[in-house]
C-alpha cells in the first residue's frame, strides 16, 4: 500500500504538467485566451469568464472599456457583463436583490472623472 500511494502521486502529477503553464505559456486549465472555454473568471488571461445566457457556455473575454457595460465583480467567477478593466470602477446597482436578479450592471467609469466633475 505504501508504494501505491507515491505511485498515484507521482502519475497524477505527470498527467497534470502540461496543463499547469507557466506565466507565459497558455495551458488547458488557467491562462486561457479570449473565446476558449472556462469555468471560472480566474483561468483566464483576462480575467472574465462570461456567459451571454442562463444557458450558454461560458468563455473568455476582455475586460470592460471606459463607458461600456460591466458587472461589479462576485463571488461567482462567471460574468454575463465582464468587469471593468484595471483603474476603472462600475457605477452600478451593487445591492444584493440586484445580484440576485442578476440585474446590478453599470457603466465603466474612470473614478478620477467622478471626483472631478463633483
Amino acid at each position: 500500500m505504501a508504494k501505491v500511494l507515491p505511485a498515484c502521486l507521482f502519475l497524477a502529477l505527470l498527467l497534470l504538467a502540461p496543463a499547469l503553464a507557466t506565466e507565459n505559456e497558455r495551458g488547458l486549465i488557467i491562462n486561457l485566451e479570449a473565446g476558449e472555454l472556462c469555468l471560472q473568471s480566474i483561468q483566464c488571461k483576462s480575467g472574465c469568464c462570461h456567459r451571454t445566457s442562463g444557458l450558454s457556455l461560458a468563455r473568455c473575454a476582455p475586460k470592460a472599456a471606459e463607458f461600456h457595460e460591466c458587472s461589479p465583480t462576485n463571488i461567482y467567477g462567471v460574468y454575463y457583463k465582464c468587469p471593468c478593466e484595471s483603474g476603472l470602477t462600475c457605477d452600478a446597482d451593487k445591492s444584493i436583490v440586484g445580484s440576485i436578479t442578476n440585474t446590478n450592471f453599470g457603466i465603466c467609469r474612470d473614478p478620477q472623472d467622478l471626483y472631478r466633475r463633483r
